[in-house]
C-alpha cells in the first residue's frame, strides 16, 4: 500500500520548514490580489499561566516589490509558557493554513474599513 504524502511531509510544507529551506518568509497572493509575506510575531504578556503569545503579521508589498505599503495580522493564534513553545506551534502551521489565515485577515480588515 502506497503512503500518501501530505503538505506537512514536504520539507518546506510548513511555515517554519519553508523559512528553513528557503531562508526567507513565504510569499502569497492575497484574496485582494496583493502580494504579502508572512512574519511570526511573539510577545510576552501579563498572563502567568501563558506568558507568551504568537500571531502572524502579513506585510503587504508594493506591486513593484520595492517596499511595504501596509499589513494585516491575525488575532493571537497560540498562548504558551515559553517563547519556543509558541514559536514551534506557529512554525508547524501548513502553508495552506497560513494562506487561509491571510485571507481571513484581509476580509476582516475590509469589514473594518
Amino acid at each position: 500500500m502506497e503512503e500518501r504524502q501530505t503538505e506537512t511531509d514536504a520539507p518546506d510544507g510548513t511555515l517554519g520548514g519553508y523559512q528553513e529551506v528557503h531562508e526567507r518568509p513565504p510569499a502569497f497572493s492575497g484574496s485582494d490580489g496583493q502580494p504579502y509575506t508572512a512574519s511570526v510575531e511573539i510577545e510576552s504578556v501579563e498572563n502567568l499561566a501563558a506568558p507568551y503569545v504568537a500571531y502572524l503579521v502579513f506585510p503587504r508589498w508594493a506591486e513593484t516589490g520595492l517596499g511595504i505599503v501596509g499589513h494585516v495580522e491575525t488575532p493571537v493564534l497560540y498562548e504558551g509558557r515559553s517563547r519556543d513553545e509558541v514559536r514551534d506551534r506557529v512554525h508547524a502551521l501548513p502553508l495552506s493554513e497560513v494562506k487561509r489565515l491571510l485571507d481571513e485577515a484581509i476580509q476582516g480588515k475590509a469589514r473594518d474599513d
